[in-house]
């Protein structure tokens, strides 16, 4: 029988619930099961932190207990633990190189038809509205569709309502920040809005990466997944990258983040710019 250790560091102690070494192995069974992503030993603190709050809400007096009846069912909670244990760090024109490589590919493919863009870690949206800002820029209204996709619920609410604080648009242009937001007044001084022309262009919708159920028919000419591979293993990156191969058009372009290196795949995608990929004919 396996020792039921508890964590011993002193941040760790004098909390609410017992916490330990199989408390978070079975975490990280199940968060890599639903959603792929790999916990490293070092989430001890960030785990315990985050889960408390889901035993708080459903009345559980122990993380055994409350994992134990997260297993039992297919129910809602589901979604509220993985929502968890997902990490949203966003802006609005975050890696500003790629949005100029955007620009460049989507002005040079004009007249070639409707351009299909996915954005498949949406978070609250400020990665896909710095898309359609920049898509709308190059190309004009309607000639673009964009599908904005996160695995986590709350933050895709909070991206399809688009109202943002007045400090999140300093990457934005002065020029775009009065075509495409609304400032509040009043009481709603120092927040924005995104304007519904450009809210409406935007698709939200959940999509789990490592499931086969994504929802596309057509394929598309660009697809963001920034900062995503990196909560990963080397398997289900590679699973990934399959398909998201398999509903790109040749010669589509793959953003990626900073620290994400696909160099192992060239079969599939070559590599035509700082963090940025084509997708292999």
């Amino acid at each position: 029988m396996a020792l039921q250790t508890s964590v011993g560091s002193g941040e760790m102690q004098g909390r609410e619930f017992a916490w330990t070494n199989s408390d978070f192995d079975h975490v990280q069974k199940l968060i890599y099961q639903r959603a792929g992503i790999s916990l490293h030993d070092g989430k001890h603190a960030m785990v315990y932190s985050r889960l408390s709050r889901r035993l708080r809400d459903t009345g559980h007096n122990s993380f055994k207990e409350y994992l134990s009846w997260l297993e039992s069912s297919d129910g809602p909670e589901w979604q509220e633990f993985v929502n968890a244990l997902t990490t949203n760090l966003t802006s609005f024109f975050r890696e500003q190189h790629h949005f100029e490589i955007l620009t460049e590919f989507l002005k040079a493919r004009h007249g070639a038809g409707e351009c299909r863009i996915w954005c498949s870690a949406a978070s609250t949206g400020e990665e896909p509205y710095s898309i359609a800002m920049t898509a709308s820029e190059a190309l004009g209204k309607g000639r673009f569709s964009l599908h904005a996709s996160d695995i986590d619920s709350k933050v895709l609410a909070t991206a399809a309502q688009g109202v943002y604080r007045s400090e999140g648009l300093r990457g934005v242009p002065a020029e775009m920040v009065r075509k495409f937001f609304l400032r509040g007044k009043a009481g709603n001084a120092g927040l924005v809005r995104v304007k519904p022309e450009l809210r409406n262009v935007v698709e939200f919708l959940i999509v789990n990466l490592i499931k086969d159920d994504w929802p596309f028919r057509d394929q598309f000419d660009v697809v963001f997944c920034r900062n995503v591979m990196i909560y990963f293993d080397a398997t289900t990156q590679r699973r990934v990258l399959e398909k998201i191969h398999r509903v790109m058009k040749p010669g589509g372009l793959l953003f990626v983040g900073h620290a994400e290196n696909f160099s192992d795949s060239r079969d599939l995608f070559v590599l035509k710019g700082k963090t940025v990929y084509e997708r292999n004919r």
